[in-house]
């Protein structure tokens, strides 16, 4: 089935009770597997698409530990420092963890950054991909940084929504992204899961029998627009036309199609498809990294992806050494691979998670949540990269130089973005004015000064 939204649209039901996704639900209505030759055509006969500026951004689920990947502490006591070696980077005197070799070689590339404060102890993914924290939020929720950026700009062309999301449903549902807030169901992300994607064309249905499909939905939104609170049905008429766009143009399904890539390529991604979740949050699957800068290059403005599990309480060392390559495969992949098509100055990548873990190793050699400071890592939107911000004590445990916080890596999302955030403000659902950064905050000099 297509999945038009990522969050529970499912509960906003019609004044006669039925749910409106299941009336938009592509399967339910019979369009299961569709081609349009004609417009392939025309899509193969139309213009290169002029170039726009779009982020990725991969959660690391769980929290990642950063003193066992970027901040290696080799004067740290033994029940600190951990197993692994630094190794010198293509940029003099950075150093990573040995696990992470592709990186390693592309740190002109890329910005670690070792001083990320302002986490609380919470396994979710909301300040990851808001800016802010659960509690004391806007009325309505603060909104997914992806339907800010789907808000104010909108999408690139026909047929790609602003924001798509590679996320899996995780177990834990915290992990989950959160949704569009106060700025309305019209701004979701597209969340295209497993099978679904097999619904996104059109097998033996005319673009014209499908308009008529859409005329009798804008009938019965007429009748029907006191179920909205606002007044009208705009959030779901948002809905229906994206629909409508997909279902008759090529442009989503094709991206979301890795093996268009040849075989070379999504070896270099890295082989591992697993459709398994790992402990309670997502798969791993480097193969949705190929698929999100398909995606950007198919228009999409935001993509996001989560990646495997790193919640790593016990056995630290040992999943590390099997996590680790495939997390170095997959991103250095993704970086190399936006370089060279010419990419880079356009797309800004993000990998992050919710918070660090302990200095202290524990004793079934793993390490446990830490949220007073934990990592990040930057590449590409023009940035100035081959730098490290910011550092940690000797023991990796407090931010000893330059912390940064999540809005001020927000900050320089939107501006790569070219979304001036300052000037951009709207009303959550008390009418109180927002911002999407909090007043003040700037991006961050070091990148984009």
């Amino acid at each position: 089935m297509l999945d038009l939204v990522s969050q529970p649209v499912a509960t906003q039901r019609l004044c006669n009770g039925v749910s409106r996704r299941d009336v938009l639900r592509i399967g339910s209505l019979g369009f299961a597997g569709l081609t349009l030759p004609g417009l392939l055509q025309a899509e193969a006969n139309s213009e290169t698409p002029k170039r726009h500026k779009s982020v990725i951004m991969i959660y690391l689920c769980g929290g990642p530990p950063h003193q066992d990947m970027y901040d290696i502490k080799v004067n740290a006591p033994k029940e600190i420092r951990g197993e692994f070696n630094p190794i010198d980077t293509n940029v003099p005197g950075i150093q990573i963890c040995e696990l992470l070799p592709g990186l390693a070689r592309n740190m002109d590339k890329l910005v670690p950054i070792r001083s990320m404060i302002g986490a609380i102890d919470s396994h979710y993914s909301y300040q990851c991909m808001t800016g802010y924290h659960e509690r004391n939020a806007a009325a309505g929720g603060w909104p997914h940084f992806g339907s800010v950026v789907s808000r104010f700009q909108g999408s690139v062309r026909t047929g790609t929504p602003p924001f798509v999301s590679l996320c899996y449903p995780t177990k834990h549902s915290p992990y989950n992204e959160p949704g569009p807030g106060f700025l309305g169901l019209g701004n979701s992300s597209f969340s295209p899961k497993g099978p679904g994607r097999d619904d996104l064309v059109l097998q033996g249905i005319t673009p014209e029998r499908l308009s008529d499909r859409h005329q009798l939905l804008t009938t019965i939104d007429r009748f029907r627009r006191d179920c909205d609170a606002s007044g009208t049905m705009a959030g779901i008429d948002t809905f229906t036309n994206r629909a409508m766009d997909i279902l008759t143009t090529p442009e989503l399904f094709n991206a979301l199609d890795v093996t268009k890539e040849s075989k070379a390529t999504r070896e270099r991604y890295g082989v591992q498809d697993e459709t398994k979740p790992r402990g309670d949050a997502a798969p791993m699957c480097p193969q949705n990294f190929l698929a999100a800068r398909r995606l950007v290059e198919a228009g999409a403005r935001v993509v996001t992806v989560n990646h495997s599990f790193w919640d790593w309480h016990g056995n630290n060392f040992k999943t590390a050494r099997k996590e680790l390559p495939v997390f170095d495969q997959g991103v250095t992949a993704l970086i190399e691979d936006l370089h060279e098509r010419g990419l880079n100055e356009d797309v800004t990548v993000v990998v992050w998670g919710e918070f660090g873990r302990t200095p202290k190793i524990n004793n079934k050699a793993g390490r446990d949540h830490w949220p007073r400071v934990c990592s990040a890592l930057l590449a590409g939107g023009g940035m100035k990269t081959g730098q490290v911000i910011g550092s940690t004590d000797r023991l990796g445990g407090e931010a000893d130089d330059r912390p940064v916080t999540f809005q001020e890596v927000f900050a320089t999302i939107y501006h790569n973005l070219g979304i001036d955030i300052e000037s951009q403000r709207i009303f959550d659902f008390r009418g109180v004015p927002r911002t999407f950064v909090k007043p003040g905050v700037r991006p961050i000099a070091e990148l984009v000064g």
